[in-house]
């Protein structure tokens, strides 16, 4: 049994220390995980995670002069007279009848007072506790002063309450003393369903072998040897077994050396966060399993979406409309000043889209226009290509995410979707189309018009007043000549002709205008609808990704 202890010690040297500072940093860097993916992940999925940092945080707020230990174990180990042994008192029950420990002993090594808070918070009730404080004992239990010791209910018991709360128990303690006898050592629930789970914990899990006085010499080393098969099969490879005897303080002898080591380092607590931490940045790790794409949504994806949205928002109608208004006021200008009122009683194009004209709109908010806006309507195709787009976005920004992040990213890219069709026709109504200037050219060829109408009105008035006087048998006018041709006529003519002339040669130049502006006015409402889908489509899924990257990072810190 010395060798047995002897191992036991060489396990423990092996240890590293827990530095304090650097846990409450891993789960400050877990606080930060769950903040980046809260709305995100399933709450489902979260709760170890929110139950470690509650109780983590709990833990390290309590005494950290007390290390809780457990002493965990089926029907029949003899935990119970484990427990009463190490405290040799008789403290808690032993009895024939199976299962004895119903709710959970403690008994403390030193003052009650200090370690109140802490079984308050463990859940022990105050009649279930006791102290281990004599003055009979000397110095004998010096050593162990800081223990909480808890005797836990069976957890094969066939009461389920005792089970349960075995379980909640297993959550909170520092350290665990697993209490198995020679004959259900190899237990599967000891092993499948509790044993297995503490991989993570090895640097505060005891295995000990109790009853060892019921083996012969030759017996107990091969039973310990096959128990040390099973605990490697378990992933628990290194940590300390012993073996027991709870009617001889000589076999406690390597149980309490070992508690009285965890009580001193004060690391029990620690390890055990820290193994947790461990436990559940493991888990939370499946969330997080890719880097954070560096180009997601990628351009080829956002021009398809401005494409879409242009369609939507009725961009080509409007350039339409601003191409004929363009024409429309050219005209209206530049043309002849006769026939200029004609133009006059067909509306303009962007007056009859409800879009600002050339004296509206200038002083006032988008918002104040988007009511009156009569911009046609996406038809089906359109709007059909829009959610394609949409859907687009959400596929390939989160294609390389691991669940749920994907369907976070379609969320995401869908959740303004009702917002869109109004973003978009304030878009349009706030857009400065260029068309609120009358270029200098027009003003120049109207100049021209007008004066070349003036002329030919000249000339025609000259030559009524000619004919007006020989009509009442005045003395004629002798009109002046060019030439051969009398100068009224000349200048009605030449008005008349130069006034067509003004306006042949200014229709083609009218008409390369009219496409520039509409081409300017494109540009301009491009860019305002794709300002719109940035806005309402990609910031949302970018802040879903930002997110994503921060939840990484931050389990990255954790895991350290």
């Amino acid at each position: 049994m010395t060798g047995i202890v002897g191992r036991m010690r060489e396990a423990f040297r092996g240890e590293q220390r827990v530095d304090a500072d650097d846990l409450v940093a891993r789960l400050d860097a877990v606080r930060r995980f769950l903040a980046a993916v809260d709305g995100q992940v399933p709450d489902s999925r979260l709760v170890t995670a929110h139950t470690l940092v509650e109780r983590a945080g709990t833990r390290l707020a309590l005494s950290r002069d007390h290390t809780v230990v457990a002493l965990a174990g089926a029907t029949g180990s003899g935990k119970s007279s484990l427990f009463n042994a190490l405290a040799r008192l008789d403290l808690s029950p032993v009895g024939v009848r199976r299962p004895t420990t119903g709710v959970a002993h403690a008994c403390v090594w030193g003052p009650l007072d200090g370690a109140s808070r802490l079984l308050d918070w463990v859940g022990v009730l105050p009649r279930h506790r006791f102290v281990r404080e004599s003055a009979l004992d000397a110095d004998d239990e010096t050593g162990l002063h800081g223990l909480v010791l808890l005797d836990l209910p069976d957890f094969d018991s066939v009461q389920r309450s005792h089970r349960l709360e075995v379980d909640r128990l297993l959550g909170l303690v520092d350290l665990v003393v697993w209490v198995v006898d020679p004959q259900k050592y190899a237990d599967r629930v000891i092993h499948a369903s509790y044993l297995r789970e503490f991989h993570r914990h090895r640097d505060v899990t005891l295995v000990v072998l109790n009853q060892a006085d019921r083996l012969s010499a030759t017996e107990l080393p091969r039973v310990l040897d096959d128990l040390r098969r099973l605990l490697d099969a378990d992933g628990l490879d290194g940590v300390p077994l012993l073996a027991t005897t709870a009617v001889d303080q000589a076999g406690m002898i390597g149980l309490r050396e070992a508690l009285e080591r965890a009580v001193t380092e004060r690391q029990a607590s620690l390890r055990r966060l820290s193994g947790d931490v461990d436990a559940v940045v493991a888990k939370l790790g499946e969330l997080v399993v890719t880097d954070v794409p560096r180009a997601a949504p990628d351009e080829d994806t956002v021009r398809s979406l401005d494409r879409a949205l242009v369609g939507a928002a009725g961009v080509p109608a409007v350039a339409d409309a601003v191409q004929g208004a363009y024409r429309h006021r050219a005209g209206g200008t530049t043309g002849w000043p006769v026939v200029r009122g004609w133009r006059r009683l067909r509306p303009d194009p962007l007056r009859r889209l409800h879009l600002p004209g050339p004296a509206a709109g200038a002083d006032q908010p988008a918002e104040s226009l988007v009511a009156a806006t009569s911009v046609p309507d996406p038809t089906a195709a359109q709007r059909s290509a829009l959610g394609l787009a949409i859907r687009a976005v959400a596929d390939r920004s989160g294609a390389d995410l691991p669940a749920p992040w994907p369907d976070a990213v379609t969320t995401a890219a869908r959740s303004r979707l009702d917002d869109l069709p109004d973003a978009l026709d304030r878009a349009i109504a706030g857009t400065d189309l260029g068309m609120d200037r009358r270029p200098l050219w027009w003003r120049l060829v109207g100049g021209v018009q007008w004066l070349v109408t003036l002329a030919a009105l000249a000339g025609l008035g000259w030559l009524l007043l000619g004919y007006a006087l020989r009509a009442l048998g005045l003395p004629a006018l002798e009109y002046p000549r060019v030439g051969e041709v009398p100068l009224p006529t000349l200048l009605l003519l030449g008005g008349l002709l130069a006034g067509l002339l003004v306006a042949a040669v200014t229709r083609p130049v009218i008409r390369w205008a009219a496409g520039r502006a509409r081409q300017r006015a494109e540009k301009r409402l491009t860019a305002a609808v794709a300002e719109v889908g940035d806005t309402y489509v990609l910031s949302p899924v970018r802040a879903v990704l930002d997110r994503y990257g921060q939840a990484r990072d931050a389990l990255r810190d954790a895991a350290r």
